[in-house]
């Protein structure tokens, strides 16, 4: 016999453990960095249409599914059509990719919130510090064990008890660092001209890119197309208004985003007196240009700001990691009836395994890697690309022409309306039939085009 399916207490455990899922380093890092190439402005408003548009519809969507069915995304599928279990499958796989080189960057920024608690702001400052210090073959597993140990410590106290426990401290906590760091921010010499940047519009530089920069941004900090929102929508109560859900989570997923951007923006402009390209990329972003950044404020400042945004990165990246474990927990009991616990050092076992080589990846198995247009992929890149270039918009585009096509919409229409009106219905049915498969095949088209250095982003 199986145990009773868990699920959340009411509306505000699921919304803050499904935006504790939605806000991760995506958020802190990936959106600042397209912001500042895409316009700064004009990309944060057409990010924030795109969100209340293409992102709500298959937010719904997938929330709807997993609620309907009460089953993770496996079992989501496979019961309303047995031949779409392929597209259960697919999206089960990305959590799976994703969680063991999402912990291990969750090691490098347990590790860096050390540094600082520990004064260490002059050193995480020093040219090469962050890369000689990935290069070890020890001491970035260690952090990568203790991080993912936390992560599976929540999941083990299962839905109520730990995903939704953790969420309901975390995410407040989350909000007043993101806030406070941001509007500290803006009264250092210089980050004024960033903020301006940040959030004027400059109509000169919409294109097409800036559409497909956002869309992707979107789907990427969303936790979209795999399983974690069916996953949640599962574990929602019959009463609870999906619609409004969407629109809560979206709130603070975009929310966190914005005062990210006004708080790494800002301060990036005022330390390299304007340079848009100090902004960097991914860990050049977090690990380098972020330590001299906090070195210019002195040693006591550096050291405060330092350790409270690091700390503000794990509880970011703590709630998503706990989000992508909880995802492929439900999976596996849903397939086999396993007991949690049981399931729990499964999946552990498996994500140190596949974790390792990432881990390596940038020393020992540094030669493991593959060049692609002039830049070197590590295992950890590749994982990377694979899951959110490939996968992701792959499950997104099946999805929809799941919902749209063979369910057909009303019958996620029905399951919305079950707790409540649906306001946006027709939002709703144009985007999943119409416009979302479209801008996906877009994200993926330019995705492949990057990879092959035909096409940037």
């Amino acid at each position: 016999m199986t145990e009773k399916r868990s699920s959340f207490t009411g509306k505000i455990g699921f919304v803050l453990a499904a935006a504790g899922s939605a806000v991760g380093l995506g958020n802190i890092w990936r959106f600042p960095y397209l912001a500042a190439k895409y316009g700064g402005g004009i990309f944060l408003l057409v990010y924030l249409i795109l969100a209340v548009t293409f992102g709500f519809a298959l937010m719904c969507g997938e929330i709807a599914l997993g609620r309907k069915t009460g089953q993770s995304a496996i079992g989501a599928f496979s019961s309303l059509n047995k031949k779409f279990k392929f597209v259960g499958i697919l999206a089960s796989i990305v959590p799976m990719i994703i969680l063991p080189y999402y912990s291990v960057i969750g090691g490098w920024v347990t590790k860096y919130l050390a540094v600082y608690l520990t004064g260490g702001v002059e050193a995480a400052a020093q040219k090469g510090y962050f890369d000689s210090y990935i290069a070890q073959p020890l001491e970035p597993i260690g952090w990568f064990l203790l991080y993912f140990g936390l992560t599976a410590l929540v999941v083990l106290f299962g839905v109520e008890k730990g995903v939704e426990k953790v969420s309901k401290f975390m995410m407040p906590v989350l909000v007043v660092l993101t806030v406070g760091i941001a509007v500290y921010t803006l009264f250092i010499p210089g980050a004024m001209d960033g903020f301006i940047y940040y959030i004027k519009p400059d109509f000169t530089k919409f294109s097409a890119t800036t559409v497909l920069a956002a869309m992707g941004q979107l789907f990427y900090s969303m936790s979209l197309a795999m399983g974690i929102m069916i996953t949640y929508g599962s574990y929602m109560k019959k009463d609870v208004s999906i619609e409004s859900s969407v629109s809560q989570i979206e709130l603070f997923d975009t929310g966190i985003a914005f005062f990210a951007g006004m708080m790494i923006i800002p301060a990036v402009f005022s330390f390299s007196g304007g340079d848009e390209s100090a902004l960097g990329k991914g860990p050049g972003l977090m690990f380098d240009t972020l330590p001299k950044v906090f070195a210019s404020l002195g040693n006591v400042g550096g050291t405060v700001i330092g350790a409270l945004f690091f700390l503000l990165v794990l509880f970011a990246a703590l709630t998503s990691s706990i989000s992508l474990m909880e995802t492929i927990v439900s999976i596996f009991r849903d397939k086999f009836g396993w007991s949690r616990k049981f399931t729990c050092i499964v999946v552990a076992i498996g994500c140190v395994i596949l974790g390792l080589p990432s881990s390596l990846g940038f020393g020992l198995l540094k030669d493991f890697s593959i060049v692609v247009s002039g830049s070197t992929m590590t295992i950890l890149d590749i994982f990377d690309f694979l899951s959110n270039s490939i996968l992701m918009p792959v499950v997104a585009l099946l999805t929809c022409i799941f919902i749209g096509y063979v369910v057909k919409p009303q019958v996620l229409i029905d399951e919305v309306e079950s707790s409540g009106k649906f306001k946006r219905k027709k939002l709703f049915v144009v985007m999943i039939k119409y416009i979302a498969p479209i801008c996906i095949v877009l994200i993926l088209i330019s995705s492949v085009l990057d990879f092959l250095g035909i096409a940037r982003i």
